[in-house]
């Protein structure tokens, strides 16, 4: 134990001693240690108590497992995690306390499989866990394991605490399993605001922003936090419905309180861009500055989509330079600015820059983002290349959006037989738009020879939507073919 680095000490002893009567120095009770690890403002002041503690053998003491706990949680609290979680093996007979705080601090830093461990230790103890145990392990809990200690829940007897019940929820809610997460909310005898908002999440998520809405509707307006607000704005911006996320920001604006955050304009913002609402954005983006709102890397690339998306290329480009710090995220949504407004040398160079100046990686996104600047400008060598270093490069696997890309630069190009050769021999089967894309160069070039095979072997296999039809009947109809005109318009 002597070799552990939690013994490390580095500050003077008389921080953890008090003046005795004979003027000299004696530690503290546990009752103050215990005080002084809940205000430690360093993690080297917890190593110092820690290193007392073991010194004068006070895991001896019976207020040693309240040492024990505050010990993990200051430890934890300084982002010591490793630290934090030895305690408990080189605890002899963990209390459920102990063992419970170490399970949240496994799952709220994403060490499931550690969590899991602790609980398991914990049946097999034949100690009983408690609420604050379930409602720990939930955070770890997948869609699959959920199930298991759902049973668990119900087992104990603790399948109506607004805790655990609450952490239930999140997690159906997070796998998409609405029915159970409906279940266990109805059964619910109180329910909290961050209960209900979980629920509101669950149905968001899923697209059902009625049902989303009724609920958040039926908590008081006085109970209504920032992110229940936040979870229904999103979850109309996130599924089609950007009107209604800017009239319930509008009315959250109107109420006074509670005040939007950064996650409440950036869902805004995303309203705006869907619909064009560019004098809407920019009353947002004043709005920011004036609230004071935190201007963090998400809010930035917001506004940058929001711009370019709603036609101002050169505001757009104004928050990316002033953004104090910029991710591969707010990269892609310049570079992709620049392809939507036709400047396709500036997306390639800010392509080369992001890996230059800024040391990033690019992601699957950023590829399709400077494939479609290179279909824009017809800049063929340049897409190729840039589609071939993708998985050379960069090991990363084409998806049907970059293959798109690839479909319609080439067949602008007029390239069609490669393109066609291209489609059918892809790894991933291709879908309706990028074989419609090809029929649309086909038609645009001519070649309707090609694009009646194309057409008639994707109605063949059933590989097709409206536009394939009415590309395939404008075919026809381009070389005088009525009676093919009158066969596919009686399959529409």
């Amino acid at each position: 134990m002597a070799s552990s680095p939690i013994l490390t000490t580095s500050l003077p002893q008389k921080q953890l001693t008090t003046s005795s009567s004979a003027g000299g120095f004696r530690l503290p009770p546990p009752e103050k240690l215990a005080i002084l690890l809940d205000k430690s403002e360093s993690v080297d002041l917890v190593k110092q108590i820690h290193a007392a503690i073991l010194r004068r053998n006070l895991f001896l003491h019976p207020y040693h497992p309240v040492l024990n706990l505050k010990l993990h949680r200051a430890y934890a609290s300084h982002a010591k995690i490793r630290h934090s979680l030895s305690l408990i093996h080189q605890t002899i007979d963990p209390d459920l306390f102990l063992i419970a705080a170490a399970i949240n601090t496994a799952s709220t830093n994403g060490l499931s499989d550690q969590a899991f461990l602790l609980y398991f230790q914990l049946l097999s103890s034949e100690t009983v866990p408690n609420e604050f145990t379930f409602s720990s392990i939930l955070k770890s809990c997948s869609s699959q394991s959920v199930k298991a200690i759902h049973t668990h829940v119900l087992k104990f007897g603790l399948g109506l605490d607004p805790y655990v019940a609450t952490g239930l929820v999140d997690v159906y809610s997070r796998g998409g399993d609405v029915v159970s997460a409906q279940k266990v909310f109805d059964r619910m005898p109180e329910r909290s605001i961050v209960s209900s908002t979980a629920m509101i999440t669950c149905y968001a998520k899923q697209g059902n922003v009625e049902s989303a809405r009724a609920l958040f509707e039926s908590v008081p307006e006085t109970e209504r936090d920032i992110v229940s607000w936040n979870v229904m704005i999103d979850g109309y911006a996130q599924h089609g419905f950007p009107s209604e996320a800017l009239m319930l920001f509008q009315k959250l604006l109107a109420k006074g309180k509670p005040k939007p955050d950064e996650i409440t304009v950036v869902a805004t913002l995303s309203a705006c861009s869907q619909i064009g609402a560019l004098e809407s954005g920019r009353w947002i983006h004043v709005f920011i500055k004036r609230s004071r709102i935190r201007v963090n890397v998400k809010v930035c690339t917001a506004l940058i989509d929001m711009y370019s998306k709603c036609g101002s290329l050169e505001e757009a480009v104004s928050v990316f330079n002033d953004a104090p710090r910029k991710d591969v995220v707010a990269w892609n949504a310049m570079i992709a600015g620049y392809a939507m407004h036709g400047y396709s040398q500036d997306a390639l160079r800010l392509f080369d820059e992001m890996q230059g100046t800024a040391g990033l990686q690019p992601t699957d996104i950023t590829f399709i983002a400077t494939l479609q600047a290179c279909a824009h400008a017809g800049l063929v060598k340049e897409g190729v290349r840039m589609f071939e270093s993708m998985g050379q490069e960069f090991g990363i696997k084409p998806k049907i959006e970059h293959y798109g890309c690839l479909v319609s630069l080439l067949g602008r190009a007029g390239r069609l037989k490669q393109v066609y050769e291209i489609i059918r021999n892809m790894e991933i089967e291709a879908d309706s738009v990028v074989w419609s894309s090809l029929l649309g160069s086909c038609k645009l070039h001519g070649d309707f020879v090609l694009g009646k095979e194309i057409a008639e072997y994707l109605i063949g296999r059933n590989i097709t939507n409206s536009g394939t039809y009415v590309l395939l009947s404008n075919i026809y109809a381009s070389v005088g073919n009525y009676e093919g005109v009158a066969k596919v318009r009686s399959l529409m």
